[in-house]
């Protein structure tokens, strides 16, 4: 499909009031974000241009959906992500592998690349930073937060458990994994339940 083509459907399906805009342009774009950051273009130098190109969109129908690049970069890796995870509740051990266990798939090994090539934005810019963790990381880090403190509650965990630093110690190990592989003597297969494990003898009542 050309340029042209593709804009006059977005165009289309966006014409009158209250009619939904073209789910068929908005993948292209998040996909082509997604390609040229998995690919290893860093996000600074990421341009609108380059999106529109790899999307077969023109820059026009990009900015008629997203403010700028930052909006667009956050909602391709929350798109990227997925929806937030509903944790079983059978108990605290098996939902947190759950949760662990979804941060080491494949998807996440794709989204592992993508991130790294955030990770400058998310360092030196602010605002970018406080974006990035309201809409991606703190929805699913409240996620285990609520297995952790529904753990506290239910008498399996510690009461004095600090809830707040245990989630660091789950979910950093996971990510310096996604990201790095920051040691590979460390095997990926029963990761998830070597980990949790490693956590909930000091964490659990």
């Amino acid at each position: 499909m050309t340029t042209a083509s593709v804009d006059v459907v977005a165009d289309q399906d966006r014409k009158g009031p209250g009619r939904p805009r073209s789910a068929r342009a908005d993948e292209a774009i998040i996909e082509a974000v997604l390609e040229l950051l998995s690919g290893g273009q860093s996000a600074d130098a990421l341009s609108i241009e380059a999106v529109a190109a790899r999307a077969g969109v023109g820059k026009a129908t990009i900015y008629r959906r997203w403010p700028n690049k930052e909006a667009l970069l956050i909602d391709a890796v929350t798109t990227m992500k997925g929806p937030v995870p509903e944790p079983a509740g059978v108990s605290v051990r098996d939902d947190l592998v759950a949760l662990i266990a979804g941060m080491r798939t494949k998807r996440m090994h794709h989204y592992g690349k993508v991130t790294a090539c955030l990770l400058p934005e998310l360092v030196k810019g602010e605002e970018m930073h406080k974006v990035y963790q309201a809409g991606v990381v703190e929805p699913r880090r409240n996620v285990m937060r609520g297995v952790l403190l529904r753990g506290v509650e239910s008498g399996e965990l510690r009461a004095d458990l600090d809830v707040e630093l245990t989630l660091l110690m789950l979910s950093g190990p996971a990510i310096a994994q996604n990201i790095l592989r920051w040691n590979p003597a460390v095997p990926d297969e029963g990761f998830a339940e070597h980990l949790v494990d490693a956590v909930l003898r000091g964490a659990r009542a």
